[in-house]
Formats: structure tokens, sequence, C-alpha cells
């Protein structure tokens, strides 16, 4: 039986190495199909372990997410609570403009009364949460805006900016004029 864990536990980190290097290389719409035969292992063996494509991202991108939430939480007794919350924005949106394949990781259903406790999007949801309650308490964020506000504008700028002949210096740009706002302060 010990053998069986210890293949198993080596199926999924070679899938795990495979899948890394290949959404790397093609982004999150890598072939399933060609993960395993790379990883050596059958197409139900990377099923077995990664149910899903966004199980198999989000184990992809784990290291990043974490990295991600550690920022949030170093950043929560700032002496700025929206200069903060913009911080890891800009962060986040760097990761997902960065890392191929990120962006469509964070891509996930519209927040439900039972959201995907593991994915990547929830995950990231409750990391800037405790940054953007505090901003909205000290009145430098509107209290209508939520955490999945925010994870689906900057996702959606990632995506909207990934094949730009410079996605940072464009996604940079986007995030600028979403915080800042269109209309020029007054006497600009």
């Amino acid at each position: 039986m010990s053998t069986q864990r210890s293949d198993a536990r080596r199926n999924y980190q070679r899938i795990l190495e495979v899948a890394e290097a290949e959404v790397a290389a093609h982004g999150a719409d890598a072939s399933l199909e060609q993960i395993a035969r790379t990883a050596g292992v059958g197409s139900a063996t990377v099923r077995r372990h990664f149910p899903t494509r966004q199980a198999l991202l989000t184990a992809v991108f784990r290291e990043r997410i974490e990295h991600l939430i550690a920022y949030a939480d170093g950043l929560r007794t700032a002496d700025d609570s929206r200069a903060a919350l913009l911080d890891w924005l800009r962060t986040l949106l760097d990761y997902a403009v960065s890392a191929r394949g990120l962006a469509d990781a964070l891509t996930y259903e519209p927040p439900t009364d039972r959201p995907a406790p593991h994915s990547c999007g929830t995950t990231l949801e409750s990391a800037g949460a405790p940054l953007l309650a505090r901003a909205v308490h000290d009145k430098t964020v509107n209290p209508d805006v939520t955490p999945h506000d925010l994870i689906t504008l900057t996702v959606g700028i990632a995506l909207a900016t990934e094949h730009h002949a410079s996605p940072t210096t464009e996604a940079t740009h986007l995030l600028h004029l979403l915080t800042t706002g269109l209309i020029p302060a007054p006497g600009a």
C-alpha cells in the first residue's frame, strides 16, 4: 500500500512539474493530454489528481498565490490604507500579467453563497478583503466596492493587455486609470 501511495505522490509531483512548464509555454489552455504524455502517465491519472482544469491551474500557481496572501497580510498595518490596497492590487496585476495563465486561473464563477473554497480567486478575495475593509473604513475607497470587484477588474485588465507589445506597461496604465478615475481633479 505504501508503494502505491509513494507512486501516487511521485505522479502528482511529476504532473505538477510538467503542468508548470506547459502552462508557462501555452497558458491556461495547455493540453491536459500533452501534460499526461510528458509526465509519463495516463490522462485518467492527471484527472484523478486534478479533476478540473481549474484545480490544476490552482496547484500550478499556488506558490504565487501564497506570496500574494503573505504580501497582503504584511500590508494590513501600513499607514495609508488606500496606498496599501493599491500596492497589493499592482502586485497582483504584475503577477497576473507576468505569469502566463494566472489571469485565466483567476477567472472564476461570480460570487455565490457557496464559493469554491480553494479557488485562486476566492483565496485572493479573502487575502484582499481586510485591506479593502480598512480602506473603506478610512473612507478612502467607495464602500460599494467588494473584494470580488477588485479581483474581477484586475483580472480583466491582465486579460485585456496580455497580447500587447508591452503588457506590463499597458496593464499598469489601465490600473492607474481605474484607480484615479477618468475625470480630472478640479483645477487641473
